[in-house]
């Protein structure tokens, strides 16, 4: 166990916590938590890299800490009427699409490096962003279509980097063929 995947485990231990401050209207608190879930995130993979403490476990853990941290955040938000629906079922749906496609290239055996993409990280980032606005929304004094903006570039960029891991998927099926 390694600094990173430490901070990936705290992160995952931080969604409870995130899911009851949201639930009882804490969203000061809720923000808080959700700003150092995003820093342990952005820490963990600089460490990884930086001091080259990548590992297998971490490789796997970062991306499922991230994964249940947004699907949560998003699916809590949306119950709550914070976020749209619609924005909640395009995350949801990209993830859900890419790990059936990650299970289906495991259990064929097919040669599989987990790697986030470059739009994938941007995605996250604007995931992130996203949660950020829509619970700092009334202390920050955003217009609406300011946030209705964000939304769009979220989705956009959500539906972009799904069909950018159904193109590498595609593209290591045809390769071994």
């Amino acid at each position: 166990m390694n600094l990173p995947n430490f901070l990936s485990l705290i992160r995952i231990l931080f969604i409870p916590l995130l899911v009851i401050l949201l639930i009882y209207e804490y969203y000061d608190l809720s923000l808080i938590v959700l700003v150092l879930s995003a820093i342990s995130d952005a820490l963990d993979g600089f460490i990884a890299r930086f001091f080259h403490q990548k590992t297998t476990l971490g490789a796997y853990l970062d991306p499922i800490a991230d994964k249940l941290l947004l699907v949560t955040s998003y699916i809590t938000l949306s119950i709550l009427n914070i976020i749209p629906d619609w924005l909640t079922i395009i995350v949801i749906s990209r993830d859900v699409i890419i790990s059936l496609g990650v299970l289906i290239l495991l259990i064929n055996a097919y040669p599989l490096e987990i790697k986030p993409s470059g739009i994938s990280k941007l995605t996250t980032l604007f995931q992130l962003l996203t949660l950020f606005l829509s619970l700092s929304y009334n202390h920050l004094g955003l217009k609406l279509t300011y946030l209705q903006i964000q939304y769009a570039i979220t989705a956009t960029l959500t539906i972009a980097s799904g069909l950018h891991y159904l193109y590498r998927g595609i593209k290591i099926i045809n390769s071994d063929a």
